[in-house]
């Protein structure tokens, strides 16, 4: 089986890939930050925003290849290939940081591979609020991430739900972290996977 993981900044992620990964004992891919463009993006944004994720594009691809190559039963997958344009290149391109040629070229070539890469057999959405998210921001500590913008979080909010009712079209899990912490109440997890277990069932 095939999970993948989505949501926001500081929604929590990481932390449920991990915890799937224990209970299946499956193989689990994370993000991969060692972008060669990540400083000259942050230094200038709307010189740098195509190379930037185009690079994570090619990345999340060429994982995506790996992990189905990789013939493991369960694979648990931290963020999605469809996050990279319709959440983060879109929300640059719509911040005028990536230009409208540059938006083009780049869905024309994620259009392309999509069509390739097959949806996960369920994705979890980790569906919070600003304040939660603020919250688990600062709780993890990453320097980095302290002084993030509201407004930024705000915006990939909205693309994120959007996404999800309107664009997205496999099947989803939604965890609202609002109400559901699997971090303090294990008895999240077991519901989560008895969710994703009964989609499971009905692909048989």
């Amino acid at each position: 089986m095939y999970i993948a993981i989505a949501g926001n900044i500081g929604s929590g992620k990481t932390t449920l890939t991990e915890l799937l990964t224990k209970r299946y004992n499956a193989k689990s891919y994370y993000e991969d930050l060692s972008n060669p463009y990540i400083n000259d993006f942050y230094e200038d944004m709307s010189r740098w925003s195509f190379q930037f994720q185009l690079w994570f594009l090619g990345s999340r691809i060429q994982q995506t290849f790996d992990m189905l190559a990789d013939g493991a039963d369960t694979v648990v997958q931290d963020r999605t290939i469809y996050e990279d344009a319709h959440i983060f290149a879109q929300n640059l391109h719509d911040m005028s940081l990536m230009s409208a040629r540059d938006f083009g070229t780049y869905m024309k070539i994620f259009n392309l591979q999509s069509h390739i890469i097959p949806k996960p057999d369920v994705l979890i959405y980790l569906k919070a609020s600003i304040p939660t998210l603020v919250r688990q921001i600062r709780k993890r500590g990453r320097e980095y991430e302290q002084n993030i913008d509201i407004g930024y979080l705000t915006r990939l909010n909205d693309k994120y739900n959007n996404w999800i009712e309107n664009i997205y079209d496999g099947r989803v899990l939604v965890v609202d972290k609002d109400v559901d912490d699997f971090v303090d109440d294990p008895t999240i997890i077991d519901r989560i996977c008895a969710s994703i277990e009964e989609i499971a069932k009905k692909d048989k």
